[in-house]
């Protein structure tokens, strides 16, 4: 199928039929998997490339003359000016595939010296929402989202770069926890998927409606769960603070590269340590890597020297979540790579799974974050409480021969382990023949998070000399709703009018 939507996008290039060129182009791009599209001029040519599983792939090129009239009938499709050329445009339009799938596709100009680059974001608008399963989740960081989600009040907070699957993961939170007798408010940017039973808002900056705002109003709305797309300013956090204070459950994104750098985000905002560690109850750092083709998975010879930082890591494996593994296979790991076939277009690479470091709240880390401990410390102590870092996760999914160690090592940095602390050898030397615990399908191991603080002894910390978490020097009184927080920006919603995006 792929490589007859690529025939059909060649033959409208070499017919010169420009509405065929871009109807193919997204055809085409439908059928690869693809999640962006970039159209850009060279010096003699335009080059169509197409972003799969986290890859740009070039698919096509066309002659340079004929990129006016393209990028013009992409103008046309998503309201946009076809006579500016000199400044960005961004711009948006819904086409409906032969399937009746609808996809929205968000468009941005860019002028070079070529002529105008044209990128399309793919949103499959009627995408189904995948269970936590089906992301990946298990273990332990199962177990701490299921924990969080049965709270009644709070914030959980996403992190990672764009595109990591951030929004896709709260949107699997609140399906969970969207029944009949709950409402459930979210304000984003854009609303990504449209799910039933669910008061979804889309902000609109221009006419402010921001995510501040909108936050505040849906308190007004007898919410009992909240999402808000992003976190971007002091102003945005103060109000989530404040609805979790007032005994809402909270989700929403960050852009941080770790867990433990989301404190030190929200710290550099100026919120005060202790409304941090009395609001926040869980934080999952994430990012997507490539799946290894199932069709071309051979065993991979990996070098010694990334041999011995995959066993180092290992060492630290909470020993509930080493329990779900074979100890022979944690003590000599093997690992795999695609050699390349058809099916994945000879990139040894099929699809996209989800590797997760997740952050739960506990009294250690509470008073750590109250201390303004530094960010080595709260990492280590997380780590000895029972989470399993970015690093230890992808190395687990490698383990299991669902991605391979470039994938891993190219989202992961290498954790610094405490020198002072003793590796959980245990996790990872048990004796001959000792059978492992059974790795169920969906693990229920909510006792766990109180043991595995008790199974590791803590230790005194290695001296770092570079302070993260510089908040102001606040004492931590106890919390109550009527601490003083900001002052509510007034409501500007009455002047709302939301726009139908253009039709194809």
């Amino acid at each position: 199928m792929e490589n007859i939507k690529l025939q059909q996008l060649q033959e409208a290039i070499l017919a010169g039929n420009v509405p065929q060129i871009v109807l193919a182009t997204i055809s085409a791009a439908l059928d690869m998997r693809s999640s962006d599209i970039h159209i850009e001029p060279k010096r003699e040519t335009t080059q169509i490339r197409y972003r799969i599983d986290g890859v740009l792939r070039r698919v096509v090129e066309y002659p340079l003359n004929m990129h006016p009239a393209v990028v013009s009938r992409i103008k046309i499709m998503s309201n946009l000016k076809i006579d500016e050329q000199r400044i960005p445009q961004d711009g948006r339009t819904t086409v409906t595939t032969k399937d009746n799938r609808e996809m929205d596709l968000r468009v941005s100009s860019f002028p070079t010296v070529n002529g105008e680059k044209v990128v399309m974001r793919i949103q499959d608008k009627s995408r189904k929402i995948p269970t936590l399963e089906e992301l990946g989740l298990e273990g332990l960081n199962m177990a701490y989202i299921k924990k969080s989600l049965d709270l009644p009040n709070g914030i959980i907070l996403t992190t990672g770069p764009t595109g990591s699957g951030k929004t896709t993961t709260l949107y699997s939170c609140l399906s969970v926890l969207n029944t009949p007798d709950v409402n459930i408010l979210t304000i984003e940017d854009p609303v990504e998927i449209q799910m039933n039973g669910l008061n979804q808002s889309q902000v609109h900056p221009d006419i402010s409606y921001t995510f501040a705002s909108g936050l505040r109003t849906a308190l007004r709305q007898d919410p009992d769960i909240i999402m808000v797309g992003e976190i971007r300013d002091r102003e945005t956090m103060d109000v989530a603070i404040e609805s979790s204070l007032t005994g809402h459950l909270v989700f929403s994104t960050i852009h941080t590269n770790s867990a433990v750098e989301t404190l030190t985000r929200i710290a550099n905002m100026g919120v005060p340590a202790y409304l941090m560690a009395s609001t926040i109850n869980l934080i999952i750092a994430q990012r997507l890597v490539r799946k290894i083709c199932t069709n071309c998975r051979v065993e991979d010879q990996t070098s010694p020297e990334l041999l011995a930082r995959v066993k180092r890591s290992l060492e630290y494996l909470a020993p509930a979540e080493a329990a779900n593994y074979e100890p022979e296979l944690l003590r000599s790991p093997k690992f795999y790579i695609g050699k390349g076939c058809e099916v994945c277009g000879n990139t040894g690479y099929f699809g996209r799974l989800g590797v997760y470091e997740i952050m739960m709240m506990n009294n250690h880390l509470r008073r750590l974050i109250l201390e303004q401990g530094q960010s080595l410390d709260i990492e280590q102590e997380a780590v000895k409480s029972g989470m399993v870092t970015l690093e230890q996760a992808g190395i687990l999914k490698a383990l299991k021969g669902e991605t391979s160690l470039d994938e891993v090592y190219s989202i992961a940095r290498e954790v610094e382990w405490d020198e002072n602390s003793e590796p959980k050898k245990e996790a990872v030397s048990a004796p001959e023949g000792a059978a492992a615990a059974p790795a169920p399908e969906t693990p229920a191991m909510a006792p766990a998070l109180e043991a595995s603080a008790a199974e590791v002894q803590p230790a005194e910390p290695a001296p770092v000399t570079t302070p993260v978490l510089e908040t102001p020097q606040v004492p931590a009184p106890a919390v109550t709703p009527e601490m003083g927080l900001p002052a509510a920006v007034p409501n500007e919603l009455a002047a709302l009018q939301l726009e139908t995006p253009p039709q194809l």
